[in-house]
């Protein structure tokens, strides 16, 4: 098995994309495939019949959430860029310090925008591992663990947002996206923590 390192390289490098929020979404992505794994490796055993259905939604939701989190990848890179160059823009003068905040402000939706669809992409991930450490095969229950990775994904791209957030000029704009972020962290630790619970005392 070969691990392609072109993106591990380019995130560890000096160049402003990818970065965090595309970090985030391959951490979801990975978080993903390991639960769906827990739910593979039940398909056609007898002992998981009665969950068959279930089971084999779960993985097809999965198989979606990881595919679209491989697309965030690019896609965060490509709303990072316009923003990076915004703050790049001269302003020496008035009229070249109001294009820069303009450029900036606009830019800082879709640089917010996809982290947070990062973040709904984990948070549905968390949903799915649950169902699967209660119904998914217990030889890899530990992998329904990936609860726990979805959620870190989620607050790393959690951090991307508030850091954009600090740069937006309009403070009811900053609150809504604050308030939304806040919300979804509250909920993705407390289930997170349940999965994680379970989890263990499958294993202790």
């Amino acid at each position: 098995m070969n691990l392609d390192t072109e993106f591990l390289e380019k995130l560890a490098s000096a160049e402003p994309a990818p970065g965090g929020g595309g970090a985030s979404a391959y951490a979801g992505a990975l978080a993903a495939a390991l639960a769906a794994m827990v739910g593979n490796l039940a398909v056609g055993k007898p002992k998981y019949a009665d969950e068959q259905d279930g089971i084999l939604a779960s993985i097809d939701r999965l198989s979606q959430l990881r595919a679209k989190l491989l697309g965030l990848v690019a896609a965060d890179a490509d709303a990072y860029l316009p923003l990076n160059r915004a703050y790049r823009m001269p302003r020496g003068t008035e009229d070249e310090a109001a294009a820069r905040q303009a450029a900036i402000q606009e830019a800082l939706g879709p640089a917010c925008d996809i982290p947070l669809e990062i973040m709904e992409a984990c948070s549905a991930i968390i949903d799915e591992a649950d169902y699967l450490a209660r119904h998914g095969s217990k030889l890899a229950v530990s992998d329904a663990g990936a609860a726990v990775l979805a959620r870190g994904a989620l607050v790393s791209a959690a951090m991307n947002i508030f850091l954009n957030v600090d740069s937006m000029t309009d403070p009811e704009r900053a609150l809504r996206y604050r308030a939304r972020v806040n919300e979804m962290m509250i909920s993705a630790q407390m289930r997170s923590d349940i999965v994680a619970s379970l989890v263990m005392g499958y294993l202790q």
